[in-house]
């Protein structure tokens, strides 16, 4: 087995990456379509056609961080547009925030190797954001890399980006609003830009479960990029995994609790909540009373 070292510079962490376990490409791709047709490419589909992600004209910018969800989402809008729709272009973009030269260049390798056609550039969001928002970084460094991809998809010509979060992303959003920011509020399938004119969101894996994701990737044989950031390394703490955690022990006393809640949000009986916010206006049901 030929295996790739990665070291990661100050943390003593060496990653092993056996290339040579690769599935070729055309089995990965036949994968997508076949074995996991029922969790991953229906629910791809389902979710495009139920909250309306693309339409005739449509530029999209797929945003690729290298991680397991980004690369799945690459390969579905290659299918999509290989076996359905045809009506859309698409620009495959990744941002450079500040990786080691090691793991950039295994970004590199797996997006060559699935035959993703990405435009790779460089910022310095990392050494930003770590400067600016030293003790909690990851918020700072999310918005930070999504107001560059929307800037670079707008430079290409996009009208909208599309980001890898899945099912697991929205419930556990819903639940860190609720208990850590007292609000019902979740990740949404598609919004538009607030300092982008004309540009839009949209999350097309809305509908696909992270299990499922981390499967294809597992029978892929490939080896996605895990964050790669040694700002956030060096933190401790992070309620997002707590969220997670939390969310599988209810799963083995309620094992639909995710679905229930999912399904929640899209059944919400306002004759039945104290108040609501729209465009920015808080309501009270006394007004309704």
């Amino acid at each position: 087995m030929t295996e790739k070292h990665f070291n990661l510079a100050g943390e003593g962490c060496e990653i092993l990456v056996p290339f040579n376990d690769r599935k070729p490409l055309a089995e990965i791709e036949r994968s997508i379509i076949k074995t996991y047709r029922k969790h991953i490419w229906s629910k791809f589909i389902k979710a495009i056609k139920e909250y309306e992600l693309i339409e005739d004209g449509d530029k999209i910018a797929v945003a690729i961080s290298g991680g397991k969800d980004s690369l799945l989402m690459a390969k579905l809008f290659q299918q999509l547009h290989r076996y359905g729709r045809k009506n859309f272009e698409v620009e495959y973009i990744a941002m450079d925030p500040g990786y080691h030269l090691e793991i950039r260049k295994l970004l590199e390798d797996n997006c060559q190797y699935l035959n993703i056609p990405v435009k790779i550039y460089d910022s310095d969001v990392f050494e930003v954001a770590d400067r600016i928002a030293s003790d909690y970084p990851c918020y700072m460094c999310a918005r930070m890399r999504r107001g560059f991809l929307y800037a670079k998809a707008q430079e290409l010509g996009c009208n909208k980006l599309a980001l890898g979060h899945h099912f697991n992303d929205v419930i556990e959003t819903t639940l860190l609003n609720l208990l850590c920011a007292g609000s019902i509020k979740t990740m949404m399938p598609k919004l538009k830009a607030q300092n982008f004119e004309n540009m839009e969101l949209i999350r097309p894996l809305y509908l696909i479960e992270e299990e499922y994701i981390r499967r294809f990737i597992q029978n892929s044989g490939i080896w996605p990029l895990n964050c790669a950031c040694m700002v956030a390394a060096k933190k401790i703490g992070n309620k997002r995994f707590e969220i997670k955690a939390l969310i599988e022990e209810l799963k083995e006393k309620f094992p639909n609790v995710d679905i229930n809640i999912f399904r929640a949000l899209e059944n919400i009986n306002v004759d039945g909540i104290l108040g609501w916010k729209k465009d920015g206006e808080k309501y009270s049901f006394l007004d309704e009373y």
